[in-house]
């Protein structure tokens, strides 16, 4: 019989891959991403570079929390500039021309996969796609911080702003300990995105955190804590745990360790790049800080509450986890997790007292959390 620490991973584990990407999503939209890519470099200027970062990049995709919410890839367009040669407003506008006349180009030829959209954001380009949509990050190197740190557009600031994906998911990879395979470069300046075959607990422990905090803040997103942030604190926070319900417990443990206050100001520090701050709006909207708090503690409360059901049974630990997640992955999972030890799960209440499938647990209400900020967002 499972320990009821085997049964909460069975049962997180098989809820958060309902969550994922499906395959031909993320195979359209690693097509899409190349097809791009390789225009990009092959008709700006020699040396331009395209590559994923974020959540494809990391293997940390979460299907969007809201109702016709879309999957983004996130993609870096790294022109070989040197900063005083250009400004912020150039750049993207460069970047932005060639994705205007891709855009025509797949157009004009009759493409039924032409983007439905194109949209200058606060930092980026976004390509629209059914189910999906591309990011395009105007970059430029950071001659500080070589070889992969890059400076960034944002038309709110004045001052470039640094980041390091490459740097980043270096990192992440080593955090997690899982070797990846990259596919076979379609361009010489077109990096692949990594497919993840087997997702590692500290994938899964960031894709369950994603999760969850996707739905307490469905109706708030302006004061949802970045994923980023998430990651950053659960990659720091991981001990190498193989099981995947004692991970999320030891990471929800340590993650407060690596929130501090430098000169007054709340710091959580880029690991591939000390400059960039994932906590700076903190400082700007103390808001932002008590939602991420409110946050810690539901989640931190839900998993010390399930930690404690030894001997309650099938039926009420899914139960318990259904009140605090999305239903229909719980249920999934809870299924096929009830069938491979025999468990009913018809309608049908035996002398087991087993939970039908009908009689899912409340879905945790959406919260706001003081106040918004739309002229802040992340």
């Amino acid at each position: 019989m499972d320990s009821l620490d085997q049964m909460l991973s069975m049962l997180l584990d098989g809820a958060v891959e309902v969550l994922d990407i499906s395959p031909d999503l993320y195979d359209g939209a690693v097509e899409r991403y190349e097809e791009v890519g390789t225009w990009l470099a092959e008709h700006g200027s020699p040396g331009w570079q395209i590559y994923p970062q974020g959540s494809f990049r990391l293997g940390t995709v979460v299907r969007p929390g809201t109702p016709g919410g879309e999957y983004d890839i996130d993609l870096v367009c790294r022109l070989p500039l040197h900063h005083e040669s250009t400004t912020q407003e150039r750049l993207k506008q460069r970047v932005g021309e060639q994705l205007v006349a891709y855009r025509r180009w797949k157009k004009d030829q009759g493409h039924t996969d032409a983007p439905e959209s194109l949209e200058a954001r606060r930092r980026c380009w976004t390509l629209g796609y059914p189910g999906f949509h591309l990011d395009v990050l105007p970059a430029i190197p950071d001659d500080e911080h070589l070889p992969t740190g890059i400076r960034l557009t944002d038309k709110d600031l004045w001052e470039w702003q640094r980041s390091n994906p490459i740097g980043y998911a270096d990192w992440f990879r080593g955090r997690s300990d899982l070797s990846t395979r990259i596919l076979e470069k379609r361009h010489a300046n077109v990096a692949d995105v990594p497919i993840w075959h087997v997702r590692s607990p500290l994938q899964r422990v960031v894709q369950i955190l994603k999760w969850h905090c996707m739905i307490m803040f469905a109706n708030d997103p302006d004061n949802r804590p970045p994923s980023i942030l998430i990651t950053t604190l659960a990659g720091h926070a991981y001990n190498g745990e193989e099981d995947l319900f004692t991970a999320v417990r030891s990471v929800l443990d340590n993650m407060p360790r690596f929130i501090s206050k430098t000169n007054g100001k709340w710091w959580v520090a880029n690991p591939a790049h000390e400059e960039e701050n994932f906590t700076d709006k903190w400082n700007e909207y103390p808001e932002r800080r008590k939602a991420f708090n409110a946050w810690f503690t539901d989640i931190d409360t839900t998993m010390s509450e399930l930690a404690h059901m030894e001997g309650k049974g099938l039926d009420t630990v899914y139960e318990r986890l259904a009140k605090s997640f999305d239903r229909d992955p719980v249920l999934h999972s809870y299924k096929r997790y009830a069938a491979s030890i025999g468990a009913a799960t018809d309608n049908r209440m035996g002398a087991t007292g087993r939970l039908s499938p009908t009689a899912a647990g409340p879905r945790k209400p959406s919260h706001t959390f003081y106040g918004q900020h739309s002229s802040a967002r992340d």
